[in-house]
């Protein structure tokens, strides 16, 4: 599968489609293409694992959300999943035929027996980013607090392996048949045995560390790769680092939300940047060079004179990137002419000398736009 294809084109549906039409279309592709009516029939494996891999995803609210947010490209990049072998697929998706239908036992392990996986809980934090890192991507080392596997019992919740024995109720398969009579005929249905909870075993002795659930508190440290363009309330997943589930099976996910520091100068406007300069009047005049800041460093800019408020000046491709495209924001420079609240008995006796020549008499001609003039033109 060195070829991506969409995820909704993988099984014939709309991207408006329910989770019942999810699960329908998945279950069709999986009896279709499994591995026991295909046998070392290469492309029909490949097929198999597409579609698992498609339903993964879109059964899943969040991965779903993901996805549709970013698109196939940059959702395989940013989601830090690997390709599911036969064996995940088994595991995790074995009980989707579940309920006496006769394709049920297409999925279970390889020796035909059918047991049922927990999944560990989804975790969800926030990382707080400046604009610097939205800009150009961040590596990050946190520590989760999170469910891990109990070390004593190596998750297997029992004293020992002789305090583990077969379910008598369901003779170690997890789950319970009924037939039941009704008018139409005899009907099967299929149940988890609540006595071992699908596991097929009790265990008679539990762990004095974990009390049998396989589980403890405990804190993993993991390393992030937040690529450029991750704006406030951008979710990245990474597979499988949420909380280990009970007795070994999957481990929940964890979701990742950047949050955005407040930048004490620049701001930002989608993916422009947005700084307000202010210049006197005699520079607006005269002309002169300032440094202004940007997400990259400090730039010198030429105020040309005769330079009117309300000009923007625009520095291309110094915002932020897009995450789902090779296009950066620009950052807009708006120029403010700043206006002295006091003033000296002697200048203000220069500036009625001024006040008086033709050249300080507003005159404004056709080829000076106005500031929404100018902001429509940009943005056009």
């Amino acid at each position: 599968m060195s070829t991506k294809k969409d995820y909704y084109e993988i099984l014939g549906i709309s991207r408006n489609a329910s989770p019942d039409e999810i699960k329908k279309a998945y279950r069709a592709m999986a009896i279709k293409y499994h591995p026991d009516k295909n046998p070392d029939d290469s492309n029909a494996e490949n097929k198999f694992k597409e579609a698992a891999e498609a339903y993964d995803v879109l059964s899943d609210p969040d991965k779903k959300s993901q996805y549709d947010q970013f698109g196939h490209n940059k959702y395989q990049k940013g989601h830090y999943s690997q390709n599911m072998n036969m064996n995940d697929i088994f595991d995790q998706f074995g009980d989707i035929f579940s309920g006496g239908n006769p394709f049920e036992n297409f999925f279970g392990d390889f020796n035909g027996q059918k047991k049922r996986k927990s999944r560990g809980s989804n975790l969800q934090i926030k990382i707080p980013l400046d604009l610097y890192e939205i800009a150009n991507g961040a590596k990050k080392r946190i520590r989760v607090k999170k469910m891990i596997q109990c070390n004593t019992c190596n998750g297997s919740g029992s004293k020992n392996k002789n305090s583990v024995m077969q379910c008598k109720h369901c003779n170690g398969q997890g789950t319970i048949h009924n037939v039941t009579n009704t008018i139409l005929g005899q009907m099967q249905t299929t149940s988890v045995c609540r006595h071992c909870n699908g596991e097929g075993n009790v265990i008679i002795d539990k762990c004095s560390i974990c009390y049998g659930s396989g589980l403890v508190n405990g804190v993993e440290e993991i390393y992030i790769n937040i690529p450029p363009g991750a704006i406030k309330d951008t979710q990245l997943s990474m597979s499988g680092k949420g909380d280990q589930a009970p007795k070994n099976g999957i481990p929940g996910d964890l979701i990742i939300l950047i949050d955005e520091k407040i930048h004490p100068i620049l701001k930002r406007d989608g993916h422009n940047i947005i700084y307000e300069m202010y210049i006197n009047f005699v520079d607006a005049i005269l002309g002169t060079s300032i440094e202004v800041p940007t997400i990259s460093g400090r730039m010198t800019i030429k105020i040309s004179p005769g330079t009117q408020s309300g000009k923007v000046f625009i520095l291309k491709n110094k915002g932020i990137p897009n995450i789902n495209s090779h296009h950066k924001g620009d950052q807009l420079i708006y120029i403010n002419l700043w206006t002295p609240k006091k003033i000296s008995l002697e200048e203000k006796k220069m500036l009625y000398v001024l006040h008086k020549s033709p050249n300080f008499i507003p005159n404004p001609n056709k080829n000076d736009k106005s500031f929404f003039e100018k902001m429509k033109e940009y943005f056009s």
